[in-house]
């Protein structure tokens, strides 16, 4: 039985009344979930659109706050992390955690890096020691699993691909989901849409193949 987080963060809807304005992310997120649903037991499921509803950016007072000793702290700045202490224990208490992303400018959508920047968080989900010498950082939580599911205007951005120096979406979100506590990563992503052709139809079906024969797998 597992228990999912659902993080969708395209700006998109995933069902427009035009449904080339659709989400491609948000719809492949969307098969893997109806699948999983169909072939696995979920004791719970978690999900939040922060592309629709991002969290707040951090700002000096949360850090603040962060660095005070959660027993001085005070009513404020209680209040200050409390959308952060909220997405944290959502994370701890997943097995799965499932995101959805477009590619924004060769990156993360900024909502979805407002969303890692809450949970990424000292005594929380990292500890840091000066005496682990020039690695002083180590993730708090484990033993989740990561499905990934990205889409993109290009194409080319896998290892060994002609633009490969240029993904700076699944890199990143892959090194921050260690701190999530991810110890493995399945990727699915759909390529050049905004080409419009038939290697963007193919890449599009093979994408929504992949998110039906992972399900199963985790089934």
């Amino acid at each position: 039985m597992y228990s999912i987080l659902h993080i969708d963060s395209s700006i998109r809807k995933r069902v427009n009344d035009n449904p080339n304005h659709d989400s491609i992310s948000k719809r492949l997120a969307h098969s893997f979930i109806e699948n999983l649903k169909e072939n696995s037991s979920i004791k719970a499921y978690q999900h939040r659109d922060v592309g629709m509803n991002p969290p707040p950016f951090t700002d000096q007072d949360w850090l603040g706050a962060v660095f005070t000793p959660q027993q001085s702290r005070s009513e404020q700045q209680r209040q200050k992390l409390a959308i952060s202490d909220q997405l944290i224990q959502e994370v701890k208490v997943a097995d799965i955690i499932v995101i959805s992303t477009p590619m924004y400018n060769y990156g993360m959508p900024a909502q979805l890096k407002a969303w890692f920047d809450q949970i990424v968080r000292i005594h929380e989900t990292f500890s840091f020691d000066l005496n682990r010498g020039d690695f002083p950082l180590e993730p708090i939580l484990s033993g989740k699993s990561l499905v990934l599911i990205t889409s993109c205007g290009e194409f080319g951005f896998e290892k060994g691909g002609v633009r490969e120096t240029m993904n700076h979406l699944a890199p990143h979100i892959k090194t921050l989901s260690k701190y999530l506590g991810c110890e493995q990563v399945f990727e699915i992503a759909s390529e050049y849409q905004e080409f419009a052709d038939l290697r963007h139809q193919n890449s599009l079906e093979t994408a929504f193949v992949e998110t039906r024969s992972l399900a199963n797998k985790f089934a």
